[in-house]
């Protein structure tokens, strides 16, 4: 579907008489790496992607709004694991990346990304203001031949319904004076064998010339692209793959509450499973999901579908499923101290790992906030140890990550909530009263003090 501007051009932006010759200019400019690369939001995604391009031999641009964040990158200092310093010092040193607060470097820029966070509100509809913020921002600085490219995940329509009346709003027609895809972030962190360079990229566009500029950019640094036929179909693809997650980590959170109650062990059950080599990926339960993605995603494509007059009945009911594993992780802790003799009031209760996953030190949408706060709510004494969380301020608690055998020596519980790398969990289970495993990470140790989900 093409898509044209309206015929009143906003003063000074009057329309070249080489309007037509954008398309073949900025793919000239891609093909020799002379463009002039923009990253707006420099996260968890932002940054990996600057740090690729700027690899690949571009000359990239960093903006975000917080200035602590700005003055380390360009001192050479990563805040983010899977970005090492040292390379980061070398982009810099080199001319090939360097950090800014202000959005004015925009009108310099051939290509920009749009990398930052959409969270839902406490009402489960999407939280767009960051990506407004940005958009405001590209406004401001608009020039022909310009590419953009929304990588925030959202749900349907956003790039064609919000992004882009606010861009023709310049008087440019897209497509043929700037352009303007979608291309859903895919980013695991801590996964060292998948990285932004290796992972697939997904990109479409509102116009065959956006996707086709969209694809060739992405491609001098990442392998592989994978171009669709719109923006609709990328948005769509990102909210799928985080759905097929949280549906079927519900139902592993559901089996383990089932095996519980008939006290079958769900991890024996899924390992046997995963021995048939077709019909079946295994899926494992956990106390709860977390990050930015699963948690979230998928209420995104609920809240499109109650707009377009659909049930998304399954997602929702997954996203229940998943919701009370921090409230069922808390009944398995009391029944342990139960067994003692002992309340959760006054128990000490030492936690291993508050970030939401694996070896990362990302607390956003951890389960083991929630489940910290509800063993607050019983009166518990918490403790927690995570070698890449060193503080933890919650509402109603302000923590600092102790040594962990001493720790665990003291507790009378212990839970393992995140399963680091770092953890020597042989020493721990020799020197732990009790422990709820909620990963199965102790599945070496058979002592009757372990308790798995």
């Amino acid at each position: 579907m093409q898509h044209s501007a309206s015929q009143s051009k906003r003063p000074g932006h009057r329309r070249s008489r080489r309007h037509l010759d954008f398309a073949t200019e900025l793919r000239d400019k891609i093909s020799s790496r002379t463009a002039r690369v923009g990253i707006v939001g420099l996260g968890y995604v932002g940054l990996p992607l600057a740090t690729e391009f700027a690899r690949a031999g571009f000359r990239v641009t960093g903006i975000d709004v917080d200035r602590e964040k700005i003055a380390a990158l360009n001192a050479g200092t990563s805040y983010i694991r899977d970005v090492p310093s040292g390379e980061v010092a070398r982009l810099v040193q080199e001319g090939l990346f360097r950090a800014t607060t202000d959005y004015a470097e925009l009108a310099r820029l051939d290509t920009v990304n749009i990398c930052g966070p959409t969270p839902l509100r406490k009402t489960k509809d999407p939280d767009l203001s960051f990506i407004l913020a940005a958009v405001e921002q590209i406004q401001k600085h608009f020039h022909p031949g310009l590419l953009v490219i929304l990588e925030s995940t959202t749900y349907p329509g956003t790039t064609d319904e919000f992004i882009l009346p606010r861009l023709v709003e310049t008087g440019l027609e897209v497509g043929r004076d700037f352009f303007l895809c979608f291309s859903p972030e895919r980013v695991d962190p801590g996964n060292r064998q998948f990285t932004t360079r290796n992972i697939p990229k997904v990109v479409g566009g509102i116009t065959p010339a956006c996707v086709e500029l969209g694809a060739l950019f992405y491609r001098q640094a990442i392998e592989t692209v994978v171009p669709v036929s719109s923006t609709r179909v990328a948005e769509m693809v990102k909210l799928l793959e985080n759905t097929y997650r949280s549906i079927n980590i519900g139902l592993a959170n559901e089996m383990a509450m089932l095996c519980g109650a008939m006290k079958i062990d769900v991890w024996e059950v899924i390992e046997a499973a995963a021995t048939k080599p077709f019909g079946f990926m295994p899926f494992y339960p956990g106390p709860g999901l977390g990050g930015h993605c699963i948690p979230v995603d998928p209420f995104y494509l609920s809240w499109k579908a109650k707009m377009d007059g659909a049930e998304a009945r399954f997602i929702e009911l997954a996203g229940q499923i998943n919701a009370a594993m921090p409230r069922y992780v808390v009944s398995k802790i009391q029944a342990v101290l139960n067994q003692s003799g002992k309340a959760a009031r006054n128990a000490r209760i030492h936690v291993l790992g508050v970030a939401y996953k694996k070896d990362t030190s990302d607390i956003r949408e951890s389960p083991a906030l929630d489940v910290l706060a509800l063993l607050t709510q019983l009166g518990a004494r918490l403790s927690y140890s995570d070698p890449l969380v060193p503080r933890l301020e919650l509402q109603d608690l302000d923590l600092r990550s102790q040594p962990v055998l001493t720790a665990c020596r003291k507790a009378d519980c212990v839970v393992l909530l995140t399963d680091h790398s770092g953890f020597d969990y042989e020493a721990i289970a020799r020197c732990s009263r009790r422990i709820v495993d909620t990963r199965n990470a102790f599945r070496a140790y058979r002592m009757e003090k372990i308790i798995r989900l």
